[in-house]
């Protein structure tokens, strides 16, 4: 045969598959669908603007250009729709959750996590197991465990100002960051982490956590390599890097929490019993494992822990230094902010040095400020995609085939 044949073939091949795939994306109802040119034909584009820490600018600008819907990947769409929120994420509904997820979670699909999850019988079963100890009435108990990690921030706020000869700026960000972390750790272990103490990144779990997020995000657009770079990480330094790195942390913090238990408390936690918080989330999950091993595992123990770092850390701390930035932006409403807070301090009767979560709920406008940053600037400002169910569905008037992935855009544009 001759050689030009040889190389002629694959050639012909490929040319053949970019036929098929441009005829496809030209005869999909969804062709019409505005976004950028290379969105069309590949991920590249989206995996470039996150690489650049631009994508949720960009897709406002987007939207802003072209209207509710438009594309930012060639089965990925972005809906500018409050009205489409229900569906796509209600609870129950079959819009399930897409292949972005795989690279937040451990690619051994028994060591599970609730939010990366995609087995839609399990995370049910797993969220019915945790969801009484985060409910509302639960979480206020933990109310004095906040108060004295905002005490300890506070004091070293006041230190920072009151140094001599210094001009030297804050970083709030950090700040926000290591309180965040003392919060978790006090409500998690019943003891601050250290971050406020020592003002610095304990055991480089800033550093890890900011590398496991950036590695799900990027990744997590061609999910398929997960499985092969995972265990890499996982096995980079003593105790393995990004989230693996995390649950080993996690995994030493129940061994130091576990070598001073508590008496073990039953399942059937009341008020009195929880008083002030005094029962932590760790001593609650052991108190599920002894009540009942088989469906509340040990696993389930150590999961719980580590969603706890992860997922409640970096969110709290973008979101305070979200309300923080706007209200510095915006002098004449931290005015107003100042005079609603004040008015409740000389309107209290007896000794009052915080605002507990009740008290914020008569403070109008303490609570618009905060949902107005939250709208502005989402803690999570990247696609969580949902991928279309099988018949497809009609989404803000417009029909989108199964397999398709969509997701609401949560910022500003949304208004």
């Amino acid at each position: 045969m001759h050689p030009y044949l040889l190389l002629l073939a694959p050639a012909l091949l490929l040319a053949v598959r970019l036929l098929i795939r441009l005829y496809r994306i030209w005869a999909s109802p969804l062709a019409s669908v505005p976004g950028p040119w290379l969105a069309r034909f590949t991920d590249l584009w989206y995996a470039w603007r996150i690489d650049r820490g631009q994508f949720e600018r960009d897709n406002i600008a987007l939207h802003q250009k072209h209207g509710p819907i438009v594309r930012y990947g060639p089965k990925r769409y972005s809906i500018c729709d409050p009205l489409a929120a229900k569906v796509i994420y209600g609870h129950g509904r079959a819009f399930l959750k897409s292949s972005w997820y795989d690279s937040w979670g451990d690619p051994n699909p028994h060591n599970w996590s609730i939010f990366s999850d995609r087995d839609e019988k399990r995370h049910s079963a797993n969220r019915r197991l945790y969801q009484n100890m985060y409910s509302m009435s639960s979480l206020v108990n933990y109310e004095h465990y906040v108060d004295e990690c905002t005490s300890l921030f506070l004091q070293r706020l006041s230190e920072m100002s009151s140094r001599q000869g210094t001009t030297k700026p804050v970083d709030m960000g950090h700040w926000f960051q290591c309180y965040a972390f003392d919060v978790i750790g006090m409500i998690t272990y019943s003891k601050r982490l250290g971050f406020l103490d020592q003002g610095q990144d304990v055991g480089d779990i800033i550093k890890n956590l900011e590398n496991h997020l950036y590695y799900a995000t990027e990744v997590g657009v061609y999910s398929s390599l997960h499985q092969y770079l995972a265990p890499i990480r996982n096995r980079l330094g003593k105790r393995g890097t990004g989230r693996q790195y995390i649950v080993e942390f996690t995994k030493q913090c129940l061994a130091d929490h576990q070598s001073n238990p508590k008496a073990i408390v039953t399942d059937e936690l009341d008020s009195a019993s929880e008083h002030h918080g005094t029962i932590d989330f760790l001593s609650k999950f052991i108190a599920k494992n002894t009540a009942d091993n088989s469906s509340f595992t040990q696993y389930h123990v150590l999961a719980g822990c580590v969603a706890n770092m992860v997922a409640g850390s970096d969110t709290t701390a973008i979101s305070l230094s979200a309300i923080l930035y706007h209200l510095l932006r915006n002098p004449d409403k931290l005015r107003i902010l100042r005079e609603e807070i004040d008015r409740f301090f000389s309107n209290k009767t007896g000794p009052a040095t915080s605002i507990n979560f009740q008290d914020s709920l008569g403070l109008p406008y303490l609570q618009a400020v905060i949902k107005e940053a939250l709208r502005m600037h989402p803690a999570t400002g990247l696609p969580i995609e949902r991928v279309v169910p099988k018949g497809g569905a009609t989404i803000s008037g417009k029909f989108f085939p199964e397999g398709v992935r969509k997701y609401l855009l949560p910022t500003k544009g949304s208004r």
